[in-house]
């Protein structure tokens, strides 16, 4: 293990709720990650997971406390230097894949490079070895509508993995696919992760599924405990 690369310093998150108390999504969370930890984390409907990513990624600023990413005070920064800091270090996964119907498989992995920039032969090569890493060389040119939900998720997996984030942030990243896809798609996050050196945090229901990570940390009501 590495330095530290995320830090999560006394966090607290509220949402105001029109006519009622405001909801606490997480309540004085801290911990360090390490670069190359794998770390699973679980817990019910509405404990506060999803807010955790989102405050990791940037995408959302903590109520109180700070977040600290590659040594970075996220809340010190602007939505823009956020969003580039996200772009260049984070890699995203999420439950519903979110792919772009109307583009090839390769195009789908490639979203992160154009969005940055790179022209299209930099990242040729790239592309290539991650859909041949997790077997869809043969799918590189058809439409994500015919893969079906494993499929999908495999090139998402390729497009979070693509620029080689430090960070991979997996949001129930099996929780619309069935048990053997489930398992088979876990596994592969998780080998892609440690071939590649990122540091990876999923969120999941299945506790199967997090006792793969090197660390099972559980969220109740917005507070964190860490075995």
């Amino acid at each position: 293990m590495g330095q530290d690369i995320l830090e999560f310093h006394d966090v607290t998150k509220t949402f105001a709720q029109a006519g009622r108390q405001d909801l606490v999504a997480l309540h004085e969370v801290s911990f360090r990650i390490s670069e190359g930890a794998i770390v699973a984390i679980v817990g019910r409907s509405g404990s506060g997971k999803s807010t955790l990513l989102h405050l990791a990624a940037g995408i959302d600023l903590p109520s109180a406390g700070r977040v600290v990413l590659d040594g970075l005070d996220l809340a010190t920064l602007s939505e823009r230097s956020r969003t580039l800091l996200r772009r260049e270090n984070i890699g995203l996964v999420f439950q519903f894949f979110h792919l772009l119907p109307h583009l090839s498989v390769r195009e789908n992995v490639a979203l992160p490079a154009w969005i940055a920039g790179n022209p299209d032969r930099s990242i040729d090569y790239r592309i290539s070895e991650l859909l041949n890493r997790v077997e869809l060389s043969d799918r590189s040119n058809d439409a994500v509508q015919k893969l079906s939900g494993g499929e999908m998720q495999r090139v998402a997996i390729c497009r979070a993995l693509l620029r080689k984030p430090r960070l991979v942030l997996a949001d129930e990243p099996t929780g619309s696919l069935d048990d053997d896809n489930s398992r088979r798609v876990m596994d592969l996050l998780l080998h892609l992760a440690r071939q590649e050196g990122s540091t990876l945090i999923y969120v999941t229901h299945s506790r199967q599924l997090a006792g793969l990570a090197d660390q099972v940390w559980q969220l109740h009501s917005g507070m964190l405990e860490m075995s």
